[in-house]
């Protein structure tokens, strides 16, 4: 099975613009992502989609396989799905590209479902929070996650689900973290869909996929990793990588 990881990364950005050649203690945050991708044991190859030219130089200076992509995308996923037409492949990994701290272990965990003779459409990764952490669990910044038995999602929201009436110890919280794998005909099938009504009200793009009847497997993780979408969160980044990052 031919696994590739693609990850989309565009200059502008709301929230931090800039954010992917910021510095990260002596190598710019995209540079950073890519270095951890290639640690992953079951991907066979490791791109960048980008449209930007500026971000491109960067990376090939260090190496990095570059595909240039179209200017105007919405979205990391019509990224990656423009970006797979041109690399082939069998399972497509979307890494975003802020993500400069991600596990090797979290990128192969991704990838393992599709190992199985009963593959999903997709999946990703899912990790648990306490009934008691009500600041992560109110927080519409954080997705949650609902599970079914078989470990495929029920439903993705900005609001505590499942909305607990009965106060249950057995309640199980899930923090959606967003890192997907998809079949490589799935992906393309996804970039061609119109956002879908749960998607917008939600501003979450994987719902598109729930309403149309795929499968999304949920694996279960306990390390999480901060991603960069704030000064702050970059601040936090630097002073993890100045505290002993391998790549440090």
């Amino acid at each position: 099975m031919n696994v590739v990881i693609l990850i989309p990364a565009r200059l502008d950005s709301t929230r931090l613009p800039g954010k992917m050649l910021a510095d990260v203690e002596g190598m710019p945050l995209i540079v950073r992502t890519w270095r951890q991708a290639l640690k992953s044991r079951l991907a066979n190859r490791v791109a960048v989609a980008t449209d930007s030219m500026e971000i491109s130089d960067v990376l090939q200076a260090y190496g990095a396989e570059v595909v240039m992509t179209s200017s105007g995308l919405t979205c990391g996923t019509e990224r990656i799905a423009e970006a797979a037409l041109h690399t082939g492949g069998d399972v497509f990994v979307n890494l975003q590209g802020d993500e400069p701290l991600i596990s090797p272990e979290n990128i192969d965990l991704v990838i393992e479902p599709f190992l199985c003779s009963e593959a999903p459409d997709c999946a990703t990764l899912v990790f648990p929070l306490q009934p008691g952490d009500r600041l992560q669990i109110d927080d519409p910044h954080v997705v949650k996650v609902v599970v079914s038995r078989k470990g495929n999602a029920l439903y993705f929201s900005r609001s505590p689900v499942p909305f607990r009436r009965n106060q249950l110890p057995s309640t199980v919280f899930y923090r959606h973290i967003g890192l997907y794998a998809f079949k490589a005909a799935v992906l393309q099938e996804f970039a061609s869909l119109p956002s879908s009504m749960l998607e917008e009200a939600e501003s979450l793009e994987q719902l598109r996929l729930l309403e149309n009847g795929y499968r999304i497997r949920c694996v279960v993780t306990g390390a999480d990793t901060p991603g960069v979408n704030t000064i702050e969160e970059l601040e936090l980044v630097r002073s993890i990588v100045r505290c002993g990052c391998p790549d440090r």
